[in-house]
This record gives C-alpha cells, sequence and structure tokens, in this order.
C-alpha cells in the first residue's frame, strides 16, 4: 500500500501507468507513440526555477533512455 502523502524524488525507477501520447520518442520521430508500460528513471523535478518555486504543468522529468526523456505528471507513474 502506497502512503497518500509519499513524493517521489531524483533517482526513482519509475513506471508509466496511464496512455500517454507522445510525439518526441526517437524511434517513432513525428508520429504518436503511446509510451504506457515504458520504464524509466526520475532525472529532474521542476519546482524551483532561479531560486523561485514554480508550479509546472508536467514536473518530473523521466529518462526512459540515452536519446529519450520525458516531462510527465506524478499521478501518471508508479514507482517500481
Amino acid at each position: 500500500m502506497l502512503d497518500v502523502n509519499f513524493v517521489m524524488k531524483v533517482g526513482d525507477r519509475v513506471r508509466v501507468k496511464d496512455s500517454v501520447v507522445v510525439y518526441h520518442h526517437p524511434e517513432h520521430r513525428n508520429q504518436p507513440f503511446d509510451i504506457k508500460g515504458e520504464e524509466g528513471d526520475v532525472v529532474n523535478i521542476a519546482t524551483q526555477w532561479r531560486d523561485r518555486p514554480v508550479s509546472a504543468n508536467l514536473p518530473i522529468v523521466v529518462q526512459f533512455s540515452k536519446k529519450f526523456k520525458a516531462h510527465l505528471r506524478e499521478n501518471e507513474l508508479e514507482v517500481i
């Protein structure tokens, strides 16, 4: 059971749990590609910019492969 107040952190291994269509996947450039089920590592969480707090729409940056990373919402991911 996951704690309701659980917050993802940089370095966590995550999996995309919802259907998320991207158009910037390097092997499917400019074509819709669903990344549901893909696994990667959290490399950044956008909470500050120039020492000021921000509320980004897609705050979690996940690195899936050497050439592919994406910005996602916390509710689209699950920690594995």
